[in-house]
């Protein structure tokens, strides 16, 4: 098994049919196929989340890191045979190495999509430390089963203010959605570190919140939707259907689709 670079329109035609969410990250910089006997069985994307800076500043507050200092695994999927065994930490390790290798950064970021049911197995299994989580919101469409990101939902945003009577509103109402037949979502986002080199580990050994914390588990997800103004309710994973694209922001490249927005 190995892993190269690969043309980006290669790597987006891949993920659209074989991860369960289209939308790939803005700042994505590097798309890297896995093969296995010359045959493409996955594509690995790098690169930042919305707020490259803000990110590895909160994580490591007592350092002036800067956003070169990490990749974040933006998109990782496999075809379905490679799903169905016991790759991941193998490609993981792969990877890791090909990131040592290719790049000066300290540290390889990702984020396990709790919301989506995802707890970090493959990372847990790869000796990612898991740092901590937090509470993230999606809106949900009971009409069309779509997973609305915030922000792909300013068209949605400037219906309501004009619903409201509102210059402008940044988060949906509670009264719009329930016209629009919205749910508003909360859910986890479980965060996972991995330090590429001494220096990174000399970091990270500096903040001990990060160094003995227990990988969560099924038991630890949670779902919740909004059922009154500033109220929510334990409720069972959402069944999102990820093939609807309403909302969710869409951009043609050289006549190909791609769809952007996490």
């Amino acid at each position: 098994m190995r892993i190269l670079r690969i043309n980006k329109y290669k790597a987006i035609s891949f993920i659209h049919k074989h991860h369960y969410s289209k939308i790939l990250p803005r700042l994505t910089k590097e798309y890297i196929g896995v093969f296995e006997n010359n045959n493409l069985i996955g594509v690995i994307t790098l690169g930042w989340g919305t707020q490259p800076l803000q990110t590895i500043t909160k994580l490591f507050y007592k350092h002036k890191l800067k956003s070169f200092d990490y990749y974040e695994i933006g998109k990782m999927c496999f075809l379905p045979e490679v799903n169905n065994s016991n790759y991941g930490s193998r490609i993981m390790s792969i990877l890791v190495k090909w990131v040592k290798k290719n790049t000066d950064t300290l540290f390889l970021y990702t984020l396990a999509d709790g919301i989506m049911g995802k707890c970090g197995y493959v990372y847990q299994a790869s000796n990612f430390k898991y740092i901590g989580n937090f509470k993230t919101s999606v809106y949900f469409d009971n009409n069309s089963g779509e997973k609305i990101h915030p922000r792909s939902a300013k068209q949605l945003c400037i219906e309501n203010a004009i619903y409201a009577n509102k210059k402008k509103v940044f988060w949906l109402t509670h009264d719009f959605c329930e016209h629009k037949n919205i749910d508003k979502i909360n859910g986890l986002m479980f965060r996972y570190i991995y330090p590429l080199s001494r220096k990174a580990m000399k970091i990270l050994n500096e903040y001990p919140e990060y160094l003995n914390n227990k990988n969560p588990k099924e038991g630890d997800l949670v779902f919740e939707k909004r059922v009154c103004k500033g109220s929510f309710e334990k409720i069972g994973q959402p069944d999102f259907n990820m093939n609807v694209f309403n909302h969710n922001f869409q951009k043609y490249n050289d006549g190909q689709l791609t769809l952007f927005g996490d």
